[in-house]
This record gives structure tokens, C-alpha cells and sequence, in this order.
């Protein structure tokens, strides 16, 4: 397993599409950048921008952002026909695709390392108060973590997505549907800690010196678990399916010509 896991990190240096994900971490703070000029009587600071900009993130890009790049680089054995070769050798389809998944995890996390990077630089351009170094700290492990969680959130999706010959688009939209319906599920903190999208933010503590906020850690925690052992189910019955299919030739019919 070690040595399939350093294989898919020197292939993630070949996939553009880690670029993309990198380019969705900027739109977010950029979103964030953009609402502040919304004149709506907000102090922005730094701790309150980095809250925005993990709501754009929960909500908005990534969820989409991650299953879009982990099911592109699970579906591209299949385009570049290498799958039949990978399973020539003694393993398993399903185990291939965890070890890709675990990789996507470590993927997630440097997602979220980039986040916060584009976070404080916009922080400081705009000159928001509150960005000392333990502010900067604690918003590295709230977004660096959040990705990471969300991730899990989103791991079913990817792993019946993975089934799919090109399911990385399907995968993609639903997690947007998926990641944007924590926008409902944050209207009841029930909810809220039971959906794994929102329940991530509970295990990050989001906005929890507000008095109307009442995260269960362990209602989140039971949450994400769920999701993790539905997706590593998802990910053991899998069986060789995710190549594209190829569009059969019509077979040459030969007429004879009349006398």
C-alpha cells in the first residue's frame, strides 16, 4: 500500500487538474473580497473574513471543487487505457481506489493549506485588524481541517461517482448540490450537526462563542463516521467499471450488386 501511495503522489504532478483546484481556492477568498463591499453595517476583521471565506468553502466550492479533481484522476486510469495494465498486477480494483482516495485526502489538506494562504494575503491587502500570529494560526487549522473534513463529507459521492464510466462530472454537481444544501441544514442546529457537510463545521468549533450556536461534537463526529464507512463500503464491493466506454463500429455491410 506505501509504495501505490507514493505512485499517485508523483502522478498528481502530471494532473493540471490539481491547478484547477488550486484556482477554486482562490475564487472563494475572491468571493469573499467581493461581498465585502456589501454595505451591510458588518465589521470585517480578520477572524470574521476568515469565517466568510469558510462558508464560501463549505458551502459553495469545495465540495464540488474535491470530488470534481479526485473522481477526474480515479476516471483517468480509464481514459489513458492504463487500468487493464495496473490490474495486471496482483491488485484490486477496490484497493487501487483507496489508495487514490487516501492520496485525494492528503490532497484535501493541501487544498486547505493554499486556502489559508490566499486567506491571510487577502486579509493583509485589505487591511483588516485582528490578523496577529495565533489568529493566523487558528484560522490554518480551521480551514486546513475543514477541508480535510469535508472531504469525508463528500467521500460517498466520489465512491458511487467512481462507478460510473466519467462519473466525475455527475460527482461534481451533486457535491455542489450536496456542499450548497448545508445552507438549509444550518438553520437547525439539530440538522446542522447531523448533515456531514455542516457537521464539519462543528468539529472546527465555526463560530462557536456565538451564544445562538450549539455544536454536538459527538453528533458531528457520528456524522462524518457514517459517511467515511458508507464510502469505504461503496469502495470494497467496487469491481473494474470506471473506463470509458468506446462507441462501437457500425459493421461494414457488403451488398452484392445486381445483374
Amino acid at each position: 500500500m506505501l509504495v501505490l501511495l507514493k505512485t499517485e503522489v508523483w502522478k498528481l504532478k502530471r494532473y493540471h487538474m490539481v491547478w484547477a483546484g488550486v484556482f477554486l481556492m482562490l475564487l472563494s477568498v475572491l468571493l469573499t473580497v467581493f461581498s465585502t463591499t456589501a454595505q451591510d453595517g458588518s465589521v470585517w476583521t480578520f477572524s470574521f473574513f476568515v469565517e466568510q471565506v469558510l462558508k464560501n468553502n463549505i458551502t459553495t466550492i469545495f465540495p464540488m471543487c474535491i470530488a470534481l479533481i479526485t473522481g477526474y484522476i480515479i476516471s483517468r486510469e480509464g481514459t489513458d487505457d492504463t487500468l487493464k495494465n495496473i490490474l495486471t498486477v496482483p491488485l484490486s480494483f477496490p484497493a487501487l481506489l483507496a489508495g487514490k482516495l487516501a492520496v485525494c485526502g492528503l490532497l484535501s489538506l493541501f487544498l486547505g493549506i493554499v486556502s489559508t494562504v490566499f486567506t491571510v494575503m487577502a486579509s493583509s491587502l485589505l487591511g483588516f485588524p485582528g490578523g496577529d500570529f495565533p489568529a493566523v494560526m487558528q484560522a490554518g487549522l480551521q480551514i486546513t481541517a475543514n477541508c480535510l473534513l469535508l472531504y469525508i463529507a463528500v467521500l460517498p459521492i466520489i465512491a458511487i461517482a467512481a462507478r460510473i464510466p466519467n462519473g466525475h462530472l455527475i460527482g461534481a454537481v451533486v457535491a455542489f448540490v450536496y456542499g450548497y444544501g448545508g445552507m438549509f441544514a444550518a438553520g437547525s442546529m439539530t440538522l446542522a450537526n447531523l448533515y456531514p457537510v455542516t457537521a464539519s463545521m462543528g468539529l472546527i468549533g465555526y463560530r462557536s462563542y456565538d451564544a445562538a450556536v450549539h455544536w454536538n461534537p459527538l453528533l458531528c463526529m457520528f456524522s462524518l463516521l457514517a459517511a467515511l464507512l458508507i464510502a469505504a463500503a461503496f469502495v470494497a464491493t467496487a469491481k473494474k467499471g470506471a473506463a470509458p466506454k468506446t462507441a462501437k463500429k457500425p459493421k461494414r455491410v457488403i451488398t452484392k450488386k445486381g445483374w
